[in-house]
């Protein structure tokens, strides 16, 4: 029996082929695949912008939601069950994850990047996955493109975890693509009440739906005042969503006297940038990363799906796994938010 898959062949080499469906042997799930979406990752992994832990001849897709199809000997999970998974699979043995950072593992493995994922009509949960729990059976059923945003959701728990917004905060989320606005949600739901999102024209309105009660498509000097003028101090704290250099001192800029600036998004390889310093020192500023997520973060970003986290607008294309190059081409030209495939 075969399948449609999307095949990482190599470098800008993204094909639809016929594979073999995958049985699951014992410990393993399979899924048959509901929805996939399509983030800035897949296009990096396809370019070639981004190659650690990517194995060639991979099935591309980390944001996917499924249904158990099959379960191997051993295995205790509904057939039939609406299901996701935590795309990190871990060693759980070296001293990062002892440390509580599986998602940062020194034996990293990820779905979509060396385990086959979610851009086919089926996809297998190897048994290391199953064992370590990195299958999560939904409670509650919900939209399969829904469903496959809990994995973009649980980075962005990781990241608001490090700015840990608070009641009453001001919040600056710097970029308004899709991770942007899971931001701006994400910190309404936390319960700021000033959320200022700063992007691309075309992306403001979808903003302010999610929770931005000020969206401007200012930059640079002008970004700065504008957004001293709504806080009056600076922001509690800064979110870059967008992997733009000019952004990295800005941010600090922004950010009011004890504030937290998280450097979210992914930037270019080798990339650096110059920052003043001082505004740290001075203004006694919190700067973290972000990247990834645990597992316990998707099991999270699940139940605030299911319990009123509603970034349905997100998704603003679908596409079969038949048009793959045209949804492809969708998340490249910015056709719109995110762009999900449906195989």
């Amino acid at each position: 029996m075969t399948m449609k898959a999307a095949v990482l062949d190599g470098i800008d080499q993204l094909r639809l082929k016929d594979v073999a469906v995958p049985e699951p042997g014992p410990g393993e799930v399979l899924l048959k695949v509901e929805a996939n979406t399509i983030c800035g990752t897949d296009l990096r992994i396809i370019s070639g912008a981004k190659t650690a832990g990517v194995r060639p001849g991979v099935v591309l897709g980390h944001e996917f939601a499924g249904r158990i199809a099959a379960v191997g000997d051993g295995v205790d999970a509904p057939v039939g069950a609406q299901a996701t998974c935590s795309i990190v699979v871990a060693c759980l043995k070296c001293d990062t994850c002892l440390a509580g950072r599986e998602h940062l593992c020194r034996d990293l493995k990820l779905f979509g990047y060396e385990i086959d994922g979610g851009l086919a009509e089926y996809l297998l949960v190897p048994k290391v996955a199953m064992d370590h729990g990195n299958l999560i059976v939904v409670d509650r059923e919900l939209p399969a493109t829904t469903l496959a945003l809990a994995e973009p959701v649980s980075c962005c728990l990781n990241g608001a975890r490090q700015v840990a917004v608070q009641p009453g905060d001001s919040v600056v989320v710097l970029g308004t693509g899709p991770i942007g606005l899971l931001h701006v949600a994400l910190a309404k739901k936390a319960g700021a009440t000033t959320i200022i999102a700063a992007g691309r024209p075309a992306r403001l309105e979808p903003a302010e739906r999610l929770g931005a009660t000020h969206a401007t498509a200012a930059t640079g000097d002008a970004l700065t005042r504008e957004i001293a003028a709504i806080t009056g101090k600076g922001a509690d704290a800064v979110i870059v969503a967008v992997g733009d250099l000019t952004l990295a001192n800005q941010a600090l800029q922004l950010a009011a006297i004890g504030g937290r600036v998280n450097y979210f998004a992914g930037f270019p390889k080798g990339s650096s940038a110059p920052v003043d310093v001082n505004l740290i020192h001075y203004k006694e500023l919190v700067v973290t990363g972000g990247s990834n997520a645990r597992r316990a973060d998707v099991a999270q970003a699940v139940r605030l799906l299911s319990t009123g986290l509603d970034v349905t607008s997100v998704v603003t294309h679908q596409f079969p796994l038949s048009d793959l190059d045209t949804a492809v081409a969708a998340v490249r030209e910015r056709a719109g938010l995110k762009v999900a495939v449906l195989p």
